[in-house]
């Protein structure tokens, strides 16, 4: 069981991690371009469509229905039309980013976690290490 001044410590660490993150140029950049993306109908529109899309053909292939040229090829042109728009793309690369932000701060506590201590470079080395318990599912 953790005191109040455990937890308080815990919470000012926590926060102080939570401002060292968003006084990054890097996240503050992500966040400029989910936000552009968020403003843009047609963008966010076409995002939509695609997503909606994929998610069907992949709905039918899991059923063991057979996926027809036709269908294929208008994802496809939806998916390109999409990663032809520059706002789109800079949303999906912005995501990413996160994506890698949020893993490089969970890895690390993941890991503390799992081995009851401050893990070192080499524990942090690699994928899931050689039991593949860290939780990450790559």
């Amino acid at each position: 069981m953790t005191t109040l001044t455990e937890e308080t410590v815990l919470a000012r660490k926590t926060r102080e991690l939570c401002e060292a993150i968003v006084a990054q140029p890097e996240f503050q950049a992500a966040q400029q371009r989910i936000e552009a993306f968020m403003n843009d109908e047609i963008a966010r529109a076409q995002y939509e469509a695609v997503v909606n899309r994929g998610q069907a053909l992949q709905e039918k292939q899991q059923r063991s229905l057979p996926l027809e040229g036709a269908e294929i090829a208008e994802f496809e042109k939806q998916r390109d039309g999409l990663l032809k728009n520059p706002v789109a793309r800079a949303f999906m690369d912005a995501q990413e980013q996160m994506h890698e932000l949020q893993h490089s701060i969970q890895k690390p506590i993941n890991k503390t976690l799992e081995l009851g201590r401050v893990p070192t470079a080499e524990d942090l080395e690699g994928g899931c290490g050689k039991e593949g318990g860290c939780g990450c599912h790559h």
